[in-house]
C-alpha cells in the first residue's frame, strides 16, 4: 500500500492527492491518515511542493464535504433519514447516525464544523447536519477549510520529516496499511452484511 500510494501521487501529483481526498470524503476507500502523510513524504523526495501537497488535500477534502453538505441542505433531515433508512445499507449510514450528527452540530454549533475534521468518526458526518440546519454556505467552506488545512498539514507534515527514514518506514507502513485496508474493506463488508433498516 505505501509504494501504491506514493507510487500513484508522484504519477499524477496533486491532483491525484485532491481527488483521494476527494473520494475519502465521498465514500471512504483510504483514510486521510495514509493519504497524506505519503503524500508529504513523496514532496520531502523533492517530487512536490509540500504547501502545494496541503492545498490540494484541502481542496479535495472540502470537495467532499461539499458533496453532503449540498444533499443534505437539499432533501432535509426526514427525506434524509427515510432515504438512508432505505439505501444506507451501501454509505453504512443509519437513519440513527443523521440524528446523532445533527444533535451533536446543535450542541456545538460553527465549532463542530471547524473542529470535527479532527475526528475520524465525524470528519465525513459532520456536513450532513450543517447542511441541514442550513448553516450559510460562506462560513461553511471558512471553517470546513481552516479545519481541513490544519488536519491536512499535520498529517503531511509527519511524512514530510519521516522522509529521511524511507526504508524503515516503508517496512513498517507497507505491512500496517495492508492491514488496515484489509480491516476497512472487512468492517465495510460486515456492515453491509449487517445493516438493518431503522423506523423512519
Amino acid at each position: 500500500m505505501f509504494d501504491w500510494i506514493t507510487g500513484l501521487v508522484g504519477q499524477t501529483g496533486y491532483l491525484g492527492i485532491a481527488l483521494l481526498m476527494l473520494a475519502e470524503n465521498v465514500f471512504p476507500p483510504i483514510p486521510s491518515e495514509l493519504i497524506m502523510p505519503l503524500a508529504g513524504f513523496t514532496a520531502a523526495r523533492g517530487e512536490l511542493n509540500i504547501f502545494l501537497v496541503v492545498l490540494a488535500g484541502t481542496v479535495g477534502t472540502v470537495l467532499g464535504a461539499l458533496f453532503w453538505y449540498g444533499i443534505a441542505r437539499r432533501v432535509g433531515r426526514d427525506r434524509l433519514r427515510r432515504w438512508t433508512g432505505t439505501h444506507g445499507r451501501w454509505l453504512t449510514i443509519s437513519p440513527g447516525e443523521v440524528d446523532r450528527a445533527s444533535e451533536w452540530f446543535e450542541r456545538h454549533g460553527r465549532a463542530a464544523v471547524l473542529l470535527g475534521h479532527f475526528v475520524p468518526a465525524v470528519r465525513t458526518l459532520v456536513s450532513i447536519p450543517a447542511g441541514i440546519a442550513g448553516m450559510p454556505l460562506l462560513p461553511f467552506v471558512l471553517f470546513t477549510s481552516l479545519g481541513t488545512a490544519v488536519w491536512c498539514g499535520v498529517l503531511a507534515g509527519v511524512g514530510y520529516l519521516l522522509e529521511e527514514q524511507h526504508g524503515r518506514v516503508a517496512a513498517y507502513v507497507n505491512p500496517a496499511s495492508n492491514v488496515v485496508m484489509g480491516g476497512i474493506v472487512l468492517l465495510y463488508l460486515y456492515r453491509v452484511v449487517t445493516f438493518r433498516p431503522e423506523a423512519r
